[in-house]
This record gives structure tokens, sequence and C-alpha cells, in this order.
């Protein structure tokens, strides 16, 4: 069995990766921000680690004895990069190549990143396909692009073997509401509440939406493989519009929703669907979760999560 080291594993997808890796009969190192006493992911022998993503002596330290490291952090969203780009230059791409730097010397054998879909922008096919040309529109998917090319810099220069997953919409348990990411989880806790949904535009912009713990068995199952290619779309192969979401989660509720409008960013893209052509022939995976059970699912976390806070008051 591997031996992996998950950079995130708090996280919403690195929590679920942790415990799909650990499933599948692998050592894990769940290396998490400092701080963070609340654990997400649900197995316990694993090895937990705190540390600095933006301190290198902690990543030396999390990657020391491991072979597969998982590149599951990120210190931005796709809005506080919006609001300033230079935070993502010099955190995320600038710790990412020092990380590269320290498994060259570790003998680390691959790097998984979790890359995004969002990268492909608005010049691309229907749906998009790992040969169409990205076109990034944001600093959020730049940053993304960029460690891309970096992992493949590092793959001809040092001989480190890596793997992008180009990651649609993921959805589901564990998803952090205060990070304003996660159309589904979000509307259902302001469903939940009785308050108003914010849609952004007229309501047909659609994404491609996964079930989280799709991925993270996708990608567990996957990594040791050997990859012909560098990036692997990884989604449902589906848009589905925000329109059809708030009508899903009325069916699901029973419950009306209630809707605000608001402008659309101008650096939103408006339709985003995967080919997923590529890992569904050589790795044979693709999504189990139908996009009604996913939200089902989710809805179910949500509650059970207010009545624990309840009985927690009480």
């Amino acid at each position: 069995m591997a031996k992996c080291v998950v950079l995130g594993a708090n996280g919403f997808i690195g929590s679920h990766l942790v415990d799909a890796l650990t499933a599948a009969g692998h050592t894990v190192r769940a290396f998490v921000r400092l701080g963070e006493d609340e654990v997400f992911y649900d197995h316990t022998n694993i090895e937990r680690m705190s540390g600095d993503f933006l301190n290198r002596s902690d990543i030396a330290t999390a990657l020391e004895g491991m072979e597969y490291v998982f590149h599951f952090i990120s210190t931005t969203t796709p809005i506080s990069a919006e609001n300033d780009p230079l935070i993502d230059i010099e955190t995320n791409v600038h710790m990412t190549v020092e990380l590269l730097q320290e498994a060259v010397q570790k003998g680390i054998k691959k790097v998984i990143f979790a890359s995004t879909s969002s990268l492909y922008g608005a010049s691309h096919g229907d749906p998009c396909k790992e040969s169409d040309v990205p076109y990034p529109i944001s600093p959020y998917t730049i940053g993304k692009l960029t460690i891309e090319h970096y992992l493949r810099y590092f793959k001809v220069k040092h001989g480190l073997e890596s793997i992008s997953f180009r990651i649609s919409n993921p959805y589901g348990e564990r998803q952090p509401l205060n990070r304003k990411q996660g159309v589904i989880p979000i509307f259902m806790e302001h469903v939940h509440r009785g308050e108003p949904i914010t849609i952004l535009g007229d309501g047909t912009m659609a994404r491609d939406y996964i079930y989280v713990k799709d991925v993270a068995h996708i990608i567990a199952t996957a990594f040791e493989k050997e990859n012909r290619h560098e990036v692997y779309n990884l989604g449902s192969s589906q848009s589905i519009s925000i329109n059809d979401i708030v009508g899903n989660i009325e069916a699901i509720t029973g419950k009306i929703v209630q809707k605000e409008h608001k402008p659309a960013p101008t650096t939103f893209v408006h339709t985003v669907a995967l080919d997923t052509t590529l890992l569904t022939q050589e790795f044979g995976l693709q999504p189990k979760t139908s996009l009604t059970d996913g939200m089902k699912a989710t809805w179910g976390y949500i509650a059970s999560e207010h009545e624990r806070e309840q009985s927690n008051e009480q």
C-alpha cells in the first residue's frame, strides 16, 4: 500500500480523500492548518500533522518518508483572489514551487494536484476537452493553470511525475459555507434557515456538478496507476443550470425557495461542462452518484448539522 500525504486534509475535498485513501488501505498523513482542532475526516487511524503551508520547513516535514503528495490545499478562493490577485501568486503559486522542490529532494513518486475546470474560460468546445486551449479569465484559475505548467516543468527537468485533475463543481457534505463556494450547499443552508438565496444573473448560468465522494473515490483509485496524460477532466459530463438546481432543492426539501437576483461578475463563465472520456477510457472510472441522490445526501447532512448545533446549545 502507498504512503500518502494529503495537504489540505481537513478541507472539503481533502477530508473525503483522506477517508477514501484510508478505506483503500493506504497509509495517510493528514496535513492540516495550524489551529485547526476539529477533525472533519471520519477515519481515526491516521497520522495528523499541523503546519503552515507558507512555511517551507513544515512542508519538508510533511513530505518526509512519503511516496505520494496530494496537493489539495489552497490559500485563496475565486473571490479572494479576484479581490487581490497578488495573494494567489505570492502564496499558492510561490509555495507550490517550493513544494515541488521539496518533492524532488525527498524522492516523491508523484504529485496529485487539484486543478479546476474553470481554467477553460469562455474559449472552449462544448463540452470541454483536455485538448482545448485553456483561457482563464480570473486570477484564481490563472494560478491553477500556472501550477499545472510548473508540474510539467518539474517532470521535464527533474523527472517528478504528476497528475492534475481538472475538477468541475464538487458539492456535498463538509463544504464550508463561510468561503462562499458551492452553490448547492449554500443554497440549501439558506433554505433551511428560511432565508432567500442570491442568484447571479438570470439563473441560466450552468455548471458541471459532481458529488464530492465520487471525486475522492476516483482520485484514490487512479493515482497509483500510470497516467498517460498530464491532466484529466473530472466531472459529470453534463451542465446543470442554477434554475434547475433551485428546482431540485424545492423538490427535495418541499420548500418554496425565495430568490434574489444580482448581476453576474464579468469574469464568470456562463456554461461549463466537461468531457470526461479520457478519464473513463484510461482508468475505467466515472461518477456513480446521481445529482438527485447527491443533493439529498447534502440536504440530510445540513439538516443533521443544524440538529447537532441545537443539541449542543441545550
